[in-house]
């Protein structure tokens, strides 16, 4: 129907919907410190005209240079360009449809622990990217607070938290 630099919009069976014709997925990256912070990222949004508050993320497969790169590893990339941080330990928590009645896109969540700060962050190509360290007990308050100040919340938190709960009960994950 249309084909832009970064989206197409395509229709079977009387459906529109959004491929990204240059990726081949999302990756989602959930990271922790040694001290138990939650790494957190704020960034502008266009589409939705608002600052958000985010779980480090990016694409797959949309540079020729990392075209060949393996999940795992665009997300430990993808942790380093945005935070700056780089993961003791990854594990892929689940794969999820990004928004099965608007686009095709699987975004990949994965849990990075015992990161350590390795490189300066804030994101590629102008992405001006803010990241916050939070204690994990205190994260509930503080994604409230983000709210308040007028900065939305995206959802991929949660669903991390939820991942993570499964992952550590014994005989899930």
């Amino acid at each position: 129907m249309h084909e832009g630099r970064y989206l197409s919009l395509r229709e079977i069976d009387d459906w529109e919907f959004v491929v990204r014709p240059n990726a081949t997925g999302v990756v989602g990256i959930f990271a922790t410190t040694k001290e138990q912070e939650v790494i957190l990222v704020e960034q502008y949004r266009r589409p939705v005209q608002a600052r958000v508050m985010e779980i480090c993320a990016g694409l797959m497969g949309d540079e020729e240079e990392f075209a060949s790169e393996s999940i795992i590893d665009c997300a430990a990339r993808e942790l380093i360009e945005e935070t700056g941080y780089t993961a003791g330990k990854m594990s892929h928590l689940l794969s999820s449809p990004t928004s099965a009645g608007m686009s095709d896109e699987m975004t990949h969540f994965f849990l990075a622990e015992d990161c350590v700060k390795t490189a300066k962050g804030g994101g590629v190509g102008g992405e001006d990217i803010s990241t916050h360290l939070v204690p994990q007990a205190e994260l509930g308050k503080f994604l409230a607070e983000a709210a308040k100040r007028g900065v939305l919340v995206d959802f991929k938190i949660h669903a991390c938290l939820g991942g993570i709960e499964l992952l550590r009960k014994p005989g899930q994950g």
